[in-house]
């Protein structure tokens, strides 16, 4: 098992999962696993099958590639914190779903928002 990729994967179900104040045995639910299991995925002792994995993009609303760590920034300049591009990504992960009309009510909301 790659270490690394598990530790990553946790974190980011674990953030993701306190952001929508969620529990482990919610989401473990939803997703169709045991409490015990999740608690392991999360904790970055198990990576989950790809069925799994695509479950969880779906109930926390994460990208797949979030999930595998395959987003992470290698360029330079001051970044935000961690969470904020993680915020971003959902963000836009949720836009793509939705329909012309409800896509430009978000973009006015958000750019009434940034004022």
């Amino acid at each position: 098992m790659n270490q690394q990729l598990a530790a990553h994967l946790g974190a980011i179900v674990r953030l993701a999962r306190e952001q929508m104040s969620l529990t482990q045995v919610q989401v473990a639910d939803r997703v169709g696993l045991n409490s015990v299991v999740y608690s392991r995925i999360e904790r970055g002792h198990m990576i989950p099958s790809v069925e799994t994995m695509k479950k969880l993009c779906i109930e926390l609303m994460v990208s797949p590639e979030d999930l595998m760590g395959l987003t992470e920034s290698s360029g330079g300049g001051a970044r935000a914190r961690p969470e904020d591009d993680t915020n971003l990504r959902r963000l836009i992960f949720v836009a793509r779903k939705l329909d012309e009309g409800k896509l430009d009510a978000l973009v006015h909301v958000a750019t009434e928002l940034a004022r």
